[in-house]
């Protein structure tokens, strides 16, 4: 570890709000701090297995780290993880991501939610914690979490989301949960673009694109500003063809029942994936809307950027770092140790010298010092 990553993280993390008693505190939050996320990118999936990496990197950490009383137990990382403000957490997170890594203009910023499976605790009637997260398409990186409240839904929380980030210039997608008039409002203000999934939610909307698409698809397109891209992909048996198609100009768009409500409004799209392996064949159609102007290629694009947060996040989360297996539980704790493991995500996925994937790349930084320093160095 590099003295630098350290005062990186104290800058950053270290002014998160300590609720211990000084009387009974024996270990520094900074140290904590700092052996949790070491520990959670060398592969530690709960507070147990934090502390066994401490113990066992013990005389290592001591090089940059007080320690005054050795490492902490497992019970006491759970506990001080259980008493931190999540939110608190998250805007250091931000802070972190801001200052450490560069988001280009035009980047797609992908929003989408995911529930942490086993962190429900039915005997307090807690259910299962859910998150959205924001996703750096080309970065590969988190830029920040937050979580749904109990008694509410996506629609409550993207908005919350959307208020921390800085999105000038990127183009923000978001699925069907997220297709809201006031979301695509706040979108614009912040200076970005949207892409938002149209689904059964907005009936009326839904109703109005496929009907305008499949009467324009008859007509072969006639007298209609549109643009249309195509991808063809395939690799061990499999052929997935993606074609897209856009409608602009606002004599087509005021054909929309509501048109008004959305901000910026340039575009209307129509995607159809139809993916072959051997014989059997898959197909469906998806529609969307898009402040974006009437480039079929590009909006192809985001839309594609959009559905890799599930293998390039939320796959890698629960396979290569076990988040649905994880049974933390209590106070902060499940939301914090989320977002830990969104910490270890992003120092792993900026780290290119080892080119194998984030579980081994885990693995590596366990086994190998110089290796831990190189993915922590990246801050």
């Amino acid at each position: 570890m590099s003295e630098t990553a350290v005062r990186s993280i104290e800058a950053h993390f270290g002014g998160l709000e300590d609720s211990r008693a000084d009387l009974g505190k024996r270990h520094k939050l900074q140290d904590i701090m700092v052996i949790a996320i070491c520990g959670v990118v060398c592969g530690a999936d709960n507070w147990v297995e934090v502390e066994m990496f401490g113990k066992a990197k013990e005389r290592w950490l001591g090089q940059y780290l007080d320690l005054p009383h050795g490492i902490p137990s497992h019970d006491t990382f759970g506990r001080v993880f259980a008493q931190i403000d999540s939110e608190q957490f998250e805007a250091s997170f931000l802070s972190w991501v801001q200052a450490v890594f560069e988001i280009t203009e035009g980047q797609v910023v992908a929003l989408d939610g995911k529930t942490v499976r086993r962190s429900h605790d039915r005997g307090n009637g807690k259910a299962a914690i859910h998150l959205v997260s924001a996703w750096a398409a080309a970065n590969h990186l988190i830029l920040g979490q937050v979580k749904v409240d109990d008694k509410s839904n996506e629609i409550t929380a993207i908005p919350q989301l959307l208020q921390l980030l800085e999105l000038s210039g990127c183009i923000v997608t978001i699925d069907a949960m997220g297709c809201q008039s006031e979301i695509a409002a706040q979108i614009v203000e912040a200076g970005a673009d949207y892409v938002l999934t149209v689904k059964d939610n907005q009936p009326q909307l839904l109703e109005d694109i496929s009907f305008f698409f499949d009467l324009a698809q008859q007509n072969g397109f006639a007298r209609v500003d549109h643009d249309y891209h195509r991808t063809v992909n395939g690799g061990h048996g499999r052929i997935e063809t993606r074609e897209c198609w856009t409608i602009s100009e606002e004599e087509n768009l005021q054909f929309l029942r509501g048109y008004d409500r959305w901000e910026g409004l340039q575009t209307m799209v129509m995607v159809k994936r139809q993916r072959r392996i051997e014989d059997n064949v898959t197909s469906e159609t998806r529609y969307f809307i898009s402040s974006l102007p009437n480039e079929a290629k590009r909006m192809l694009q985001a839309v594609r950027s959009h559905w890799g947060i599930e293998n390039s996040l939320h796959w890698i989360l629960d396979v290569a770092m076990g988040e649905d297996d994880s049974r933390v539980r209590k106070g902060h704790a499940p939301e914090n140790l989320a977002l830990l493991r969104r910490v270890a995500l992003a120092l792993l996925k900026q780290e290119k010298t080892a080119m194998v994937g984030v579980k081994a790349k885990r693995h590596k930084a366990g086994w190998d010092e110089n290796y831990l320093m190189k993915v922590l160095g990246v801050t």
